[in-house]
């Protein structure tokens, strides 16, 4: 038993690795906001164009900076959740995909 766990739990920092090194970048504005998130939904990078940094109007700047996080950590649990069930038979064997129907 204490086997499995210690297997299990190689298998499991084995993925938050392979999560560590995925990388998505959503943009927003236009591409005037670019942020790069990780598998694990971690922010890595932010990207302004200089063109939006306007002090008068910093209200759009939080609001497109926001978007942009929001659209990085969407497509990072994506793509992480993709991986993870591509791993899933590896890390538990008797896993089963819920969304399987079996037909």
């Amino acid at each position: 038993m204490f086997k499995q766990v210690h297997e299990l739990k190689n298998k499991m920092a084995k993925m938050q690795e392979i999560m560590e090194k995925i990388t998505v970048t959503a943009e927003a504005g236009g591409g005037l906001v670019k942020v790069t998130a990780t598998g694990n939904q971690r922010i890595s990078n932010i990207e302004l164009d200089p063109e939006i940094v306007d002090t008068d109007d910093m209200e759009m700047l939080h609001d497109l900076i926001v978007a942009g996080v929001n659209k990085a950590l969407e497509k990072a649990a994506e793509a992480g959740g993709n991986e993870l069930r591509t791993h899933a038979e590896s890390l538990l064997p008797n896993f089963s995909d819920p969304s399987d129907t079996g037909s």
